[in-house]
């Protein structure tokens, strides 16, 4: 089996629809494919609807969190949408996006960047973020790719047109993922160059509070690191997972590119009370 299990769609800030997304999901040779829009299940209808004879669809979403100062993403898979606190937090979560993005375009043009907000929001079919304003940023010839956007020098953490937004602290994240009967994965735990990354004591606490598996396998990740993640997904008894964290043409990644064990997949849906696997 050929797992995936971080994957977007148009619905946050990947380029493929969710119908395009499933299908390109089972010509890319997948067997088991995650929806894990930001903060949003807003593609899960249309990829259910489309979903391909034999492509299994895994429903869920990358929640975004910060933790002792520092942003991280949740992962939280087969959850109950229709769960109140949960679904209270995604929609607060989404509701952010529009005036932060506004707010961060406004500091670009302060600082002589001709990206407008009305090329934002056409950039955005769904939720929009920051990887549309980088996006633009290409557009207007002012970096050469999306990458260079996120850097101290525009649009990254800590950077010179960079805002903050609102965040759920990720022990509340991974208590109400469970409440809403999901599974909590902590995303690319440590994507260095996505900015500060939590010490590995920080991912025993988590363990402790109920965290059900770390994204081991990633892009972002080197093979030192992959091994690491491992031992201590291992030592903490916490699931491994992999995956491509696929955007369509915003990123190099390819489907498939990282993949979940079978033991691990089937390990996720055992402890899953609000959803189950679609299978087309």
């Amino acid at each position: 089996m050929r797992i995936d299990l971080h994957a977007h769609s148009t619905a946050s800030d990947g380029t493929d629809s969710p119908a395009a997304l499933v299908r390109n999901a089972a010509a890319a040779g997948l067997d088991v494919l995650a929806l894990t829009d930001h903060d949003t299940v807003a593609g899960h209808a249309a990829a259910l609807e489309a979903l391909p004879a034999g492509l299994t669809l895994v429903t869920g979403a990358e929640i975004s969190c910060r933790l002792d100062g520092i942003s991280l993403h949740m992962l939280g898979y087969l959850f109950d949408p229709a769960e109140p606190a949960l679904a209270r937090e995604r929609d607060l979560l989404r509701d952010d996006r529009v005036p932060r993005a506004k707010a961060i375009v406004a500091r670009l043009q302060e600082l002589g960047v001709p990206v407008a907000w009305e090329r934002v929001r056409e950039l955005a079919e769904g939720s929009v973020g920051r990887p549309h304003i980088a996006a633009a940023m290409v557009e207007a010839g002012v970096i050469e790719d999306v990458s260079a956007a996120f850097t101290a020098e525009w649009i990254g953490d800590g950077g010179r047109a960079h805002v903050a937004k609102h965040e759920l602290d990720a022990f509340t994240a991974i208590r109400l993922i469970h409440d809403a009967g999901g599974v909590a994965v902590f995303a690319h735990p440590l994507a260095s160059r996505r900015g500060r990354v939590v010490p590995e004591e920080t991912l025993v606490r988590m363990a402790e509070a109920g965290l059900d598996g770390v994204e081991a396998d990633h892009m972002d990740h080197d093979e030192d690191t992959r091994r690491r993640l491992h031992d201590l997904a291992a030592g903490l008894g916490l699931v491994a997972t992999g995956s491509s964290d696929y955007h369509g043409s915003r990123k190099t990644c390819a489907l498939g590119e990282h993949t979940t064990a079978p033991g691990a997949y089937e390990e996720i849906v055992a402890r899953a009370k609000g959803a189950r696997p679609v299978t087309g």
